[in-house]
């Protein structure tokens, strides 16, 4: 006789692990109106505080994949691979590296989301070339896979539903921060992709969900072990977010810069976590014998222009005007540019980029609530990172804003964010760790 929900609750309540089967049970159960909110908000507190094993985790990311469609892309060659970021600050890196790995030979299937909190979002990103669409079918979704090499959409309703339902019961009942459930959560999606092999970028520090580097190498770890047991290549990067990536925070923006890496340019250090997980996808997609190979092949294409037209192909194929690849002013810009000056010289020691992040988002550049618009044009563009020598009065960030008085409802959080000393602060290293 199978055992009651109100069973299955208590189990976890009382820290026993649940019996093969069982949490298949509760997601099928929450699908059919059998099993009520409020006793899978009882179940998820329960297995935030109790935990749960690889083997739970594995069956829980299986039963939230199986709660929808599963895009099959078995017919298409080669093996297909993306890349998932835990999100930071300025993080715009999918943008560069979805075509560039395309142009590569890999295919780039890609679901992105929409900035939440003080991290932005790809489509909130891709959104603001004129025109690009997010909103496609899943078969747009296949050809353009098939004949540009990769795509770039929004989570459709058919995709994980369980793991939308869940995660905003997670939302409100405080049970958010759970690797075992972050972790299912993560790969329900991107296995519903139809990709044969995975990246991840996790990232640690303030400017990040993961704070510090013991939990963010917990939740690379459990990433790569489940995605491992489901059958699929995986590797994860820990890179630094204790600064913002790259100099620029919002939609056009960030955009912008993304495509300035595509034309050979781009600060180094999205330079370079862009070369590291591109050299790590085309190692999953067999184009590169190992990471060193794979680092020369994307350079190669960046230097050709090959990864920047393919990314012209996708914009097209998206509905978008891929003219933004060569004329960056058809991006849209904000009617106002203010910039902030240094207040002492010295060297900046230290650039906070959760104060900047939370800024960008009081300007209208993200959002608190999910159904928030963001305005594209609007952000932060920093004129100073970390190590930068500057006088009194350097120019330390441009804010780019919608009206003049929009200034002084970040100033005091953004001139806070920069730091100055007498001494340069040592170099930064942007890739902590790998697991494989």
């Amino acid at each position: 006789m199978a055992r009651s929900f109100v069973e299955l609750l208590g189990d976890k309540r009382d820290g026993r692990a649940h019996e093969p089967g069982d949490i298949q049970r509760l997601i099928a159960g929450l699908g059919s109106g059998e099993l009520a909110d409020y006793q899978m908000s009882a179940w998820l507190m329960a297995a935030f505080l109790r935990g749960l094993d690889e083997r739970e985790t594995l069956e829980l990311t299986d039963a939230m994949l199986a709660s929808g469609t599963v895009l099959d892309l078995s017919d298409q060659p080669g093996i297909k691979v993306d890349k998932h970021s835990t999100g930071g600050v300025g993080d715009k890196v999918s943008l560069a590296l979805a075509p560039l790995v395309a142009a590569c030979g890999v295919p780039v299937p890609m679901v992105s989301g929409r900035g939440l909190g003080h991290t932005g979002g790809t489509l909130d990103k891709l959104e603001s070339i004129p025109g690009f669409r997010v909103d496609l079918s899943v078969d747009d979704y296949r050809r353009i896979v098939r004949e540009v090499g990769t795509c770039m959409i929004g989570q459709t309703k058919e995709i994980a539903p369980a793991d939308k339902r869940i995660y905003a019961l997670r939302d409100v009942t405080a049970t958010v921060e759970s690797i075992p459930l972050i972790t299912a959560s993560i790969l329900s999606k991107k296995l519903a992709e139809g990709i044969d092999a995975l990246v991840l970028d996790v990232k640690v520090g303030r400017g990040a969900f993961m704070k510090d580097l013991g939990r963010a190498r917990a939740l690379a770890q459990s990433l790569v072990a489940v995605a491992k047991r489901g059958g699929k290549g995986v590797c994860a990067l820990l890179t630094d977010m204790d600064h913002p990536l790259g100099l620029t925070i919002g939609n056009a923006l960030e955009t912008r810069e993304a495509i300035e890496v595509l034309q050979g340019g781009g600060p180094a250090d999205m330079v370079e976590i862009t070369l590291a997980l591109a050299a790590e996808m085309l190692v999953l997609g067999k184009v590169a014998a190992d990471e060193t190979a794979g680092r020369a092949l994307a350079r190669a294409k960046l230097a050709s222009g090959e990864a920047l037209d393919r990314f012209g192909r996708m914009i097209e194929a998206q509905h978008g005007d891929r003219r933004v690849t060569t004329d960056l002013t058809l991006l849209p810009s904000a009617p106002h540019v203010v910039t902030l000056a240094a207040p002492r010289a010295g060297f900046v020691a230290d650039v906070d980029p959760l104060a900047l992040g939370l800024a960008a988002v009081a300007l209208g550049a993200g959002r608190s609530r999910a159904e928030q618009p963001v305005d594209p044009r609007v952000g932060l563009v920093l004129r100073a990172v970390r190590g930068t020598a500057v006088t009194l009065g350097d120019p330390l960030v441009e804010l780019h804003v919608a009206k003049q008085s929009d200034v002084e409802l970040v100033r005091a959080r953004v001139e806070g964010a920069f730091r100055i000393d007498d001494h340069a602060p040592p170099a930064r290293t942007l890739i902590l760790e790998t697991v494989r």
